[in-house]
């Protein structure tokens, strides 16, 4: 496996609420598509993973089956958990630069997964970019996606508060997980993982950060300077 985490998901009720308290909070938001219609919004660092803000319907689970056909078994429940649980982390992608390769040897290892879903996704300026992601029909378990293609990564990030990048990601994994997570993450020392009831991501912490972030901002995300956590 030669996965690296790509992006941690933070859930939000209001995207355009929250590109707004972390603007307010000295970080660089980008939306990932046109404002009017945006799900998604990025904050990139200089390299590395960054934090996707997102959003999704409220009503989803009306919709459980029409996602189960579109991107596979499992991929239903974890939509649904990601507006059911409220604000906060909700999930973590990885990439994968050989994403073929990658795939065929989580179902040799037995992990079941979902269908991979080619994705287009316009950006506010017109610039067209393509990637492909597939779900774990276990909803807790991280994901994959492909690099974007072409790349979406600013030519220059740089954010009022310092940050630089994200130094680690802190998880509990849950028993019935371990050995999957540990696969999919193995190689990645961003990766901080523990033992825990449920598989989540509990925590980020950023190198840079010229002081702590007020926390009545961060939409229930846990966000602490490196070695802070």
């Amino acid at each position: 496996m030669r996965t690296r985490c790509s992006h941690v998901l933070l859930w939000v009720k209001d995207i355009h609420q929250a590109v707004r308290d972390f603007r307010q909070l000295g970080f660089t938001v980008d939306y990932a598509t046109k404002k009017q219609n945006a799900q998604h919004a990025h904050i990139w660092f200089r390299e590395g993973a960054i934090i996707e803000l997102l959003t999704s319907p409220s009503n989803a689970h009306y919709f459980k089956w029409l996602i189960d056909i579109f991107a596979g078994l499992g991929a239903g429940r974890r939509m649904i958990r990601w507006s059911q649980e409220g604000e906060g982390f909700c999930d973590v992608a990885l990439v994968s630069e050989d994403f073929d390769n990658d795939l065929s040897t989580l179902q040799q290892s037995g992990i079941q997964m979902g269908r991979v879903v080619p994705w287009r996704r316009t950006k506010p300026d017109g610039q067209k970019t393509r990637f492909r992601f597939i779900y774990p029909r276990s909803e807790r378990l991280p994901f994959m996606v492909s690099p974007y293609n072409p790349s979406q990564h600013p030519d220059e990030t740089n954010h009022e508060n310092g940050a630089t990048g994200l130094h680690k990601v802190h998880m509990d994994v849950s028993a019935q997980d371990w050995q999957a997570v540990r696969q999919l993450t193995a190689a990645d020392p961003t990766f901080n993982l523990k033992h825990g009831a449920i598989t989540k991501v509990t925590g980020v912490e950023i190198n840079g950060l010229k002081e702590d972030l007020d926390p009545n901002l961060l939409h229930s995300g846990k966000v602490n300077r490196a070695n802070f956590v």
